[in-house]
């Protein structure tokens, strides 16, 4: 019989004494990360944390992945603030921690305010300092400044809209496994569909070891350019009845992943144990994010498992270990790698080639996925020249962004497959950004709310025109990334020179800023940094604008974003 978990939530009276007081308290909006994170939080799936770290346990699962109380802990689970906030909140004080639209989730008594070492916070938990790690990107470029540790009760549950009936609390999961009598119950996480060969080693797990099969797929934040979770769940559906139904569940988890590789494999362990799970299965590259900047992988293909081996005793969940599978074509079957007989040969399809098959209509055999799980992947993710995508201008003032976005507007107007929109620097300064000024953060916002229109609007199938003068890289990569979850990012870099941009300049601008009458003006008083690796880089000072469409055109086409007739 499984016990409850414990879990967060005030109760009876002090929850109405709550409700009374929230109005009174300074409030913190939630950013995704920190709403799925305290989701787990007052559910219990993070027990035995009882909220957000302080400084001590922050600095003791960074250091020795434990608690000070010597519980096994391997991730910091932190609330990052900005700098502003930080400094109108103080240790003793309660704050109330709101969703997005506004609603009180909880209320949190903070115990500490601190500026954490980023770097040492990446180097202990991602084992890395590269950019390139979604992790540690995200820790550098998105997360605040500022921490705020302290314990946090529950006012409300987050409200979810879809598949309500698949997510399930700690305790909710093991009443269901009370009811049917389950004791042996193996989870499986993911955060892709699930394929034949996932469905072989889920299936040969469950029959190797006489358990239930707990599919416990992921549904919060994820790596950046994954699979939205509404096509995963509904690929997780389609696959459901290939399971025996009387010995199989489906339930989602709302976790936001860092990608940690081996401390990602031991929270998801402990995670799985609050569920009630009695065994947990750990393949090749459990969490990994892929290649370093080096292009080689962040983690060892197998160092989750030991890892995870190394600490099982304290994680109370028994660790299932599987070598990849691979197809091996004379058997017609699937078979883990180190059982292959010598010399038989194997397919594979990569992660790369199977996007590379959906981009372009190409045929995928039933031996890789099920039928029914490709149609929902061809539904979501329809050839690249019918998916919405951005064409991203960035250079200086006066380098031809707007003439030739106009140029290109009307050259994708005229092939009229898909509505294209034009955000224009100038026409989104007067219109959605009126009141910002051109500070850096200003700057960012600005080019983070066209970001979000761009995104919107290739999520809708269309065609988004961005010229911005965007002058950060920083922040041409934060939209990069969120547009790319959706459809392609074409960055198109105008290098004209200075000398070329201030000789065209009609306006008077650029003397302006040169006499400092205008404060802080690209390429004068404030920096541009030039693009790492643009899609196309094109240098208008001897070019027309028809040529320099044309070419933007032309990469369009090689990309394979604009149909063969064009």
């Amino acid at each position: 019989m499984l016990c409850k978990i414990p879990e967060l939530f005030a109760q009876d009276e002090e929850l109405e004494y709550l409700k009374e007081k929230a109005p009174t308290l300074k409030s913190w909006h939630l950013t995704v990360r920190q709403a799925c994170d305290l989701d787990l939080l007052l559910n219990g799936a993070f027990h035995p944390l009882t909220g957000f770290l302080n400084k001590d346990e922050y600095n003791s699962v960074c250091e020795n992945m434990c608690l000070t109380s010597g519980e096994l802990w391997p991730i910091p689970i932190n609330l990052d603030v900005s700098e502003n906030f930080s400094q109108i909140v103080k240790p003793g004080e309660e704050i109330a921690l709101r969703d997005q639209e506004g609603v009180i989730l909880a209320i949190l008594t903070v115990e500490d305010i601190w500026s954490p070492d980023k770097p040492f916070e990446a180097e202990n938990v991602f084992g890395s300092n590269d950019a390139e790690h979604p992790g540690v990107s995200y820790l550098k470029q998105k997360a605040g400044p500022v921490y705020v540790g302290g314990s946090v009760i529950g006012v409300n549950k987050p409200t979810f809209y879809d598949f309500k009936t698949l997510r399930d609390t700690p305790n909710e999961l093991r009443k269901k496994f009370n009811e049917v009598g389950w004791s042996r119950i193996v989870a499986f996480q993911t955060r892709n569909p699930l394929h034949r060969a996932h469905y072989e080693l889920t299936h040969r797990a469950s029959e190797e070891f006489q358990a239930n099969l707990l599919i416990h797929p992921v549904v919060g934040m994820t790596k950046p350019g994954d699979i939205d979770h509404f096509t995963r769940v509904r690929c997780y559906e389609a696959i459901l009845h290939q399971y025996p139904r009387s010995s199989t569940c489906l339930s989602l988890l709302n976790l936001a992943m860092r990608m940690a590789g081996p401390r990602e494999a031991i929270l998801h362990g402990l995670i799985r144990a609050n569920y009630g799970c009695t065994h947990f299965i750990i393949g090749r590259d459990h969490a990994g994010p892929g290649l370093n900047s080096d292009n080689k992988p962040f983690y060892e293909p197998y160092k989750a498992q030991e890892i995870f081996e190394r600490y099982q005793d304290k994680i109370n969940i028994n660790l299932i270990k599987f070598k990849n599978f691979v197809y091996v074509e004379d058997k017609a079957q699937f078979e883990a790698i180190n059982e292959v007989p010598s010399g038989a040969k194997t397919l594979e399809i990569s992660g790369t080639e199977l996007r590379r098959r959906l981009n372009n209509d190409l045929p995928i055999p039933e031996w890789f996925s099920f039928p029914d799980v490709i149609r929902e992947l061809r539904r979501s993710r329809p050839p690249r020249n019918q998916q919405g995508f951005t064409v991203f201008f960035t250079g200086l003032s006066g380098s031809g962004k707007s003439t030739i976005a106009n140029a290109l507007l009307n050259m994708l107007l005229e092939i009229g497959d898909r509505p294209v929109t034009l955000l224009d620097g100038d026409i989104v300064r007067k219109r959605l950004s009126s009141e910002l000024g051109f500070s850096k953060e200003h700057r960012d916002l600005n080019i983070r709310r066209i970001g979000y229109v761009a995104m919107e609007i290739v999520k809708n199938g269309g065609i988004a025109i961005c010229a911005p003068i965007a002058p950060y890289e920083q922040t041409r990569k934060a939209v990069r990334e969120e547009i790319q979850s959706f459809g392609s990012f074409v960055e198109v870099y105008l290098s004209t020179t200075l000398e070329v941009c201030e000789r065209r300049d009609r306006k008077g601008l650029y003397k302006l800023a040169r006499l400092g009458k205008i404060k802080e003006f690209t390429g004068i008083s404030d920096p541009y940094e030039v693009p790492q690796s643009p899609e196309l880089e094109i240098d208008s000072e001897n070019s027309s604008v028809e040529h320099c469409a044309s070419e933007i055109m032309l990469k369009l086409r090689s990309l394979g974003l604009l149909g063969a007739r064009v």
